[in-house]
């Protein structure tokens, strides 16, 4: 089993592993400030409350923005000859997970 971490950014979790790329909503000119949540070196399990104090995380940052797939979204009312139609495309930050390590 590989080694993974359970993260906090920006009150939104993910499940990370060492060189694994995420999306994560757009940072801004902000550095990420991860907090961990639970790491597994595939033994052992390692479950903060609410985060792990001496957990270390290392991101590098590939796209500071990035723009997602097209959501659709569409209005109908019947009867009433009531149609909207709009959509937007959300914007994310790209991160890489370099290293995961305890201390």
């Amino acid at each position: 089993m590989a080694k993974y971490a359970v993260i906090r950014i920006k009150s939104h979790q993910y499940k990370v592993s060492e060189g694994e790329e995420i999306l994560v909503d757009y940072l801004g000119q902000e550095k990420p400030e991860p907090e961990v949540l639970l790491i597994s070196d595939g033994e052992n399990v390692l479950v903060g409350k609410p985060i792990v104090k001496n957990a270390k995380l290392k991101i590098k940052i590939l796209k500071q923005e990035e723009k997602g797939q097209k959501i659709e979204i569409y209005k109908f009312k019947a009867k009433s000859r009531y149609r909207r139609h709009t959509g937007f495309r959300p914007v994310y930050s790209r991160l890489l997970i370099e290293k995961i390590s305890i201390e």
